[in-house]
């Protein structure tokens, strides 16, 4: 398969579909792609390179393409290990090659590699522009999306964005399935807590005439851009999605966990969208991304060493973490003799910027009874008020 944007602008990445956990953390059953591009021109740019455990397969696509030309620069938009952990056998392999990016990637580099990349280089700030003769690189600061060194460059002449890391998705690009879904658990996971910067830099977009947007991860977005940029506006500005209930649920011996699902059942009695999770068994990045996909979360959990059931206290801290804001949410808790989980969710969501939480709390004394049921009956009327 090929993924060339032109003639002279072409594909270099690589799949890595034996990868079990990128960054050490979200599950990739799909894979992933290192997505590196080549521009064929008067000077040859290599653009990003790969994660080392693609480094031999990388370099073989770079030899393909180059078909004996000797690559003049590279270009590291970003310097996360994925992109750029390549980099030294390219400047061994190419030692008259440039590298070109700003300061603080070199600083960057230098801590991750025993090299000093700045010897054959080009530092580049915001304005600056680069011609390799019909094609011309006009580089954006787009620092903390999602790294303070990051840029982005815009090739005029076919009017592509190599946008870093935004834009990206899991998924190797072979596998065939709808951008939204992986690239909203992409976006949420990894660039979430910056939607200030990631607004900053859709402002800066907005004055060019983009045709082709070319991520670090996942397929090359070439049609309806109107819809990506749409989606990244929405997921930066902390605005639902979707209208609905994400419920959360952290459950010990099941209790807890019925009630969540009934609380499901009777709000989709009532035609509400809901979404559940079990955060002690499903996927917690997913668990993240439905809870800044829907307008409205309750979160119910167990009572556990006077705190919260650690599945539901390790999601409370993603939420806190990547900036959860804009949502009302609701509570269940449940505590066999001194219920506390309620009381500390509460503290921890009224803790987040422009979060309201509901006002009445359902408390389950250990099992989930028929007379609970009026509690949740409260408390669905005032999670969709």
């Amino acid at each position: 398969m090929t993924y060339d944007i032109s003639n002279d602008i072409r594909y270099i990445g690589v799949d890595d579909k034996t990868i079990d956990l990128f960054e050490g953390k979200y599950a990739v059953p799909e894979g992933v792609s290192y997505n590196s591009y080549l521009i064929l021109d008067e000077k040859v740019a290599v653009m990003d390179t790969a994660d080392a455990r693609k480094t031999g397969e990388w370099l073989a696509n770079l030899r393909l393409e180059l078909s004996g030309r000797t690559p003049d620069y590279v270009i590291v938009h970003h310097a996360e290990p994925d992109h750029a952990a390549s980099l030294l056998a390219l400047v061994r392999e190419y030692p008259s090659i440039t590298v070109v990016s700003n300061a603080k990637t070199f600083a960057l580099l230098t801590q991750f590699y025993d090299h000093d990349f700045s010897v054959n280089s080009i530092a580049v700030k915001e304005g600056d522009s680069l011609s390799l003769g019909r094609h011309c690189l006009n580089f954006i600061a787009a620092p903390m999306v999602h790294w303070p060194e990051v840029i982005v460059s815009y090739e005029s002449s076919e009017k592509v964005l190599f946008s870093a890391d935004g834009f990206g998705k899991f998924g190797a690009l072979d596998v065939d399935d709808e951008w939204d879904c992986e690239a909203r658990r992409y976006y949420f996971n990894i660039v979430g807590k910056y939607g200030a910067q990631v607004q900053a830099l859709l402002k800066k977009a907005a004055s060019l005439d983009i045709r082709t947007i070319a991520p670090l991860h996942g397929p090359i977005l070439r049609e309806n851009l109107g819809h990506y940029l749409s989606q990244y506006d929405t997921w930066s500005s902390y605005r639902p999605e979707t209208e609905g209930v994400f419920i959360a649920y952290a459950s010990i011996y099941g209790n807890t966990a019925k009630a969540a699902q009934a609380l499901a059942t009777l709000l989709r009695s009532r035609g509400v969208k809901v979404a559940v999770t079990d955060l002690a068994r499903d996927d917690r990045a997913e668990a993240l991304e439905d809870a800044f996909r829907y307008s409205r979360m309750v979160l119910a959990a167990s009572t556990y060493d006077g705190g919260i059931f650690t599945p539901m206290a390790d999601f409370i801290h993603d939420l806190e973490g990547k900036g959860y804001r804009n949502r009302r949410v609701g509570l269940i808790e449940n505590g066999s003799w001194a219920p506390m989980s309620g009381k500390k969710m509460c503290e921890a969501m009224e803790s987040l910027k422009d979060v309201t939480v509901c006002g009445h709390v359902v408390t389950l004394k250990s099992g989930f009874k028929s007379s609970d049921q009026a509690s949740l009956e409260q408390l669905a009327d005032e999670i969709m008020a």
